[in-house]
């Protein structure tokens, strides 16, 4: 901390500072000559007085480009006479220092202007006074820069006698001005308004008339719009005119603001547009619409909130409606519409998304579940087939128009012993007597009495995750309905279109990994190097294939395939929802199931462990009885999003 003595020094020497700054002040203030610093000069406004809109003919114009300038203020040509007077009495020709006659002259000529003498008669004015010391120095420095500011002076005077309608006044600045060297070509857009003044003064009264009588704008001549335009036609740079366009546009801007207000966006728009038409680049108009964006952005967002209450709330009609009325008004909508459309299509999930659904009332899920992507594919077999032609023909266009959800792979043992389990059921084989399984010792399918949904294709205990078979279409039926019953989802068998467009998963070959023999190990189907436990071969398989596998396994042991999905095409084939047709005349082409009440007849997609490859095809079907159980057929569930 800094000792006592320190501080009072410290303060002596602030102080004295402090006295030196307020002593320089006084004498910049009313002694600036002892310093050297010339007293401002006045100068004109730049857009209303300087020579270079006077240079040659001064054709009218429109106003696009000094609108600015206007809304700054008056121009210095309609300040009050007393500030220009004070200003004049400021003016120098002089400067500082100097001697001789050139000096001495511009020092009276300076007094005289200060007296108020710019341009009297005789020889004592500042007029006579500037061009006597140009004829004694005329390549003089000093010389020039009086004649440029008396210039200025003049112009600026003939600009203030226009303003106030002293036309003759004006005159009397132009002829003195006409007399500065080098003044002669730089006065004719002044000359032209001058001449114009007569015609104009009327002309302006006529105008703050109509404005008085609230004809400011609109259709016609007998608008004050009008006026104004004629007005700026004969004197492009007349004040009065401009600053009355800004009136005009003014009351055009206030019904932009009270329209926008009432939410008549139609009514706004067109008085923003009148606006524009007026003064395209005020900063009123700026301003306006600046303030009208505003209004509609607030009404937007309310509009953006109330659509996702409608959408929070289920209403998805509601919802789309008040996000394109918020998309009218300028409002970001563009990601809740593509949410509306996802809800529409995938109620809010996405194409290969996997979920599962948790039972509501017991422990449990329902099996895992993967998004298939809307779309259109050809479905059926082309005419060239060979094998079961006339089943899948003829080959027609299907669209899925909204998303839905097929389980990953087949149902398991495990997933249906808990159904039957919680519900009770008795499956088809246990009040039916029996299934079809494979018979090691033929190499056949033969009915077993005693086989049910717990044994695998050879009558054996199946394991947990090995696909359930030996389950009719009623079976499978009842399983989806209880899922839906248990997980508040409507859960359902899915089409023969459907799976059909899954199983090809945007493929066009035989398969949906190409036309042929796969390069790798993709599906549980018949291979020439599988072999049965006995040793047996197919006969009729995929060349130099094997999958390790004579019967089916554990579901989602292979790749799936670009939908995600597993044992499309080999494992086990599965029941759809549909009945059996011969053909595809007359078939849904929306992808809905084709039912018959009452049919006996259902359809079987997908080939199977025991499958030739012509029935592993993508367009391969099969009817069958819909109490049939076989060690080759199985089931997975389609879910609606």
């Amino acid at each position: 901390m800094p000792n006592p003595q320190a501080l009072t020094r410290q303060h002596a020497i602030g102080g004295a500072i402090g006295v030196l700054l307020l002593v320089f002040a006084l004498v910049y203030r009313f002694f600036p000559e002892a310093l050297k610093v010339e007293p401002a000069l006045l100068r004109p406004r730049p857009a209303a007085t300087s020579s270079a809109p006077l240079e040659g003919a001064h054709a009218p114009r429109h106003l696009t480009s000094a609108e600015s300038e206007l809304q700054a203020g008056p121009p210095i040509s309609l300040a009050p006479a007393a500030v220009l007077s004070e200003r004049a009495r400021q003016v120098s020709f002089a400067g500082h220092g100097g001697k001789g006659k050139v000096a001495a002259l511009l020092g009276q000529a300076g007094a005289a202007a200060r007296s108020g003498n710019l341009t009297g008669p005789g020889k004592d004015s500042a007029l006579a006074l500037v061009l006597e010391a140009a004829q004694v120095a005329p390549g003089d420095k000093r010389v020039r820069s009086a004649l440029s500011r008396l210039r200025s002076r003049l112009l600026a005077e003939a600009q203030q006698a226009l303003a106030t309608n002293d036309a003759d006044g004006a005159r009397a600045d132009l002829a003195a001005l006409k007399q500065l060297p080098g003044s002669q070509n730089n006065l004719a857009a002044l000359a032209v308004r001058i001449n114009a003044a007569a015609q104009v003064q009327p002309l302006l009264e006529q105008a703050a008339t109509l404005l008085q009588q609230g004809k400011s704008e609109g259709p016609g001549d007998d608008t004050a719009l009008a006026v104004y335009r004629k007005v700026l036609g004969l004197d492009p740079e007349n004040v009065v005119a401009r600053q009355g366009l800004l009136r005009v546009q003014r009351a055009a801007l206030d019904r932009a603001l009270t329209a926008a207000a009432q939410n008549d966006d139609a009514k706004a728009d067109a008085a923003l547009a009148d606006a524009a038409s007026i003064l395209p680049s005020s900063g009123a108009l700026a301003d306006a619409r600046a303030r009208v964006a505003a209004m509609r952005s607030g009404r937007a967002d309310n509009l953006m909130i109330q659509a996702g209450s409608a959408f929070d709330a289920g209403n998805l009609g509601l919802a789309q409606k008040l996000a394109e009325q918020a998309g009218s008004l300028g409002g970001s909508n563009a990601a809740f519409l593509a949410k509306l459309q996802n809800a529409r299509e995938y109620a809010n999930f996405h194409p290969g998304q996997v979920f599962t659904d948790h039972f509501l009332d017991i422990v449990g899920s329902a099996p895992s579940m993967v998004v298939i992507p809307h779309g259109s594919f050809e479905m059926g077999s082309a005419s060239r087939a060979r094998v079961q032609t006339g089943a899948g023909q003829p080959q027609h266009m299907v669209t899925i128009a909204k998303g839905f959800a097929l389980a990953r792979s087949e149902v398991t043992v495990a997933e249906f012993r808990a159904f039957v389990q919680a519900s009770g059921y008795v499956a088809d084989a246990d009040r039916l007597g029996g299934a079809s399984v494979y018979d090691e010792s033929n190499g056949r399918m033969q009915t077993r009495a005693s086989v049910d949904w717990r044994d695998d294709y050879a009558g054996k205990r199946a394991r947990a995750r090995d696909p359930v078979v030996n389950v009719a279409w009623n079976d499978a039926h009842a399983y989806v309905e209880w899922l839906s019953k248990r997980t508040g989802q409507h859960y359902r068998l899915p089409t023969e279109a459907e799976y059909e467009y899954a199983e090809r998963a945007g493929s066009t070959t035989l398969y949906w990994w190409g036309n042929g023999t796969p390069k790798a190990v993709v599906e549980n189907l018949t291979g020439s190097g599988d072999r049965s436990p006995a040793h047996r071969s197919w006969a009729n398989a995929f060349k130099n294939y094997s999958d390790g596998y004579w019967g089916p396994a554990p579901v989602m042991s292979f790749k799936p395939n670009p939908f995600g999905l597993y044992d499309m095409s080999g494992n086990v084939s599965e029941w759809v929802a549909d009945c059996w047709h011969d053909n595809y005349n007359r078939a849904p082409a929306d992808g809905t199931a084709w039912v018959n009440p009452g049919c006996r007849e259902r359809v079987v997609r997908g080939g199977s462990w025991g499958s030739a490859p012509d029935q592993d095809r993508s367009a391969f079907r099969q009817g069958a009885s819909a109490d049939t159980r076989s060690g080759r057929v199985g089931f997975r569930v389609a879910r609606d999003l």
